[in-house]
């Protein structure tokens, strides 16, 4: 059984949820919001690298200042075999990479479910870090028992996400503790979630969880991979997703990467591509899936665009695909030799 059939057949890269929480009582940017009040976030950037069968996802809190404790909820394909404080600038290094003026840029993680079952639970500076096995009730449920508030919209993007995985990563970030610990406005916590996987994919739809239709969702997803992926939606600017960068990673890029904390994985060589998220909410109903491969064919179930079917993998299921494909050739071929038969010659 492959990893992707052990998880409902929708294996994808573990990617980043942002709930981007405004300093207002109220959901108006999405998000989970805390009973202690909210946090500002800035805008967010992640890397997304794949090698050797695992997706290597890194990320960072920013503490924008506010109080209390928010949290944030990001989908996973699989069940996470490493959850561990990240590099100090992978980043900064890949935004200085492909951009003239580097900003500070960071992403967002989770909470999540009532009787969901607790797989992993790690603490990381003034994050509290928990991987779940639950569907979307029990992780709405789990959230709403510990003092986090949801959108109207998260039972229906929480489901959208667990018919194709039902693990989650829960992410609490402390405010009051990242004062304590002396972290300034503008620090960041990286966490770096190491998931084996088949094939990546990136959750976009997450993104706009809690925005209103025209509301704006503006994000940078740094992707690594051995060779050039294919990309299922094609960033095409029409549809929020702007192709930035798509081009082999430099020597030096690699090299700055395997020197920092955790980041050995990190090939001699590899396909560096950047997509810039500049959508609105209503676009976002899909995600991006990744094909690393190199057959060229990114799933559609990975990129929320299909349900996977109940017992079968994409694969299974594109095979059966094409076996019916084969059977129909066959039958056609069939119906045309009986219909075109020689006419016996004349003595």
């Amino acid at each position: 059984m492959s990893k992707r059939s052990r998880t409902l057949g929708a294996a994808g890269v573990a990617a980043l949820l942002l709930l981007a929480l405004a300093a207002t009582p109220v959901l108006a940017c999405g998000g989970l919001i805390g009973p202690n009040g909210a946090v500002n976030l800035l805008r967010t950037t992640t890397l997304a690298g794949y090698h050797d069968g695992e997706e290597h996802y890194i990320t960072a809190f920013q503490f924008a200042g506010g109080g209390g404790a928010f949290g944030s909820l990001t989908p996973l394909p699989g069940v996470p075999s490493k959850v561990e404080k990240g590099g100090d600038w992978t980043l900064q290094r890949l935004i200085r990479e492909t951009e003239p003026i580097p900003e500070a840029v960071f992403f967002e993680a989770a909470r999540a479910a009532g009787d969901a079952e607790v797989l992993m639970e790690v603490r990381i500076d003034a994050l509290d870090v928990t991987v779940l096995r639950g569907g979307a009730d029990e992780v709405g449920r789990w959230a709403k028992d510990n003092g986090f508030r949801l959108p109207p919209d998260a039972p229906e993007v929480l489901e959208f996400y667990a018919e194709r995985s039902p693990i989650f990563l829960a992410a609490v970030f402390d405010a009051d503790a990242a004062a304590e610990r002396g972290q300034s406005i503008g620090d960041g916590t990286p966490v770096h979630v190491t998931i084996p996987t088949d094939n990546p994919w990136v959750p976009l739809r997450i993104l706009a969880l809690g925005k209103t239709g025209e509301e704006r969702v503006d994000a940078d997803v740094y992707l690594l991979n051995d060779q050039k992926p294919a990309l299922l939606p094609a960033p095409t600017g029409d549809n929020g997703l702007t192709l930035l960068n798509d081009e082999p990673a430099s020597d030096s890029l690699l090299s700055d990467l395997r020197s920092d904390r955790g980041m050995d994985w990190v090939p001699t060589s590899a396909w560096l591509t950047k997509v810039r998220i500049d959508a609105s909410a209503a676009q976002l109903g899909f995600d991006l899936a990744i094909d690393a491969s190199g057959a060229g064919a990114p799933s559609y179930v990975d990129a929320g665009l299909a349900l996977p079917t109940p017992g079968m993998t994409p694969l299974e299921a594109l095979r059966l695909i094409f076996g019916l494909g084969l059977i129909g050739i066959a039958v056609g071929g069939a119906v045309l030799l009986v219909r075109w038969r020689p006419q016996p010659v004349a003595s």
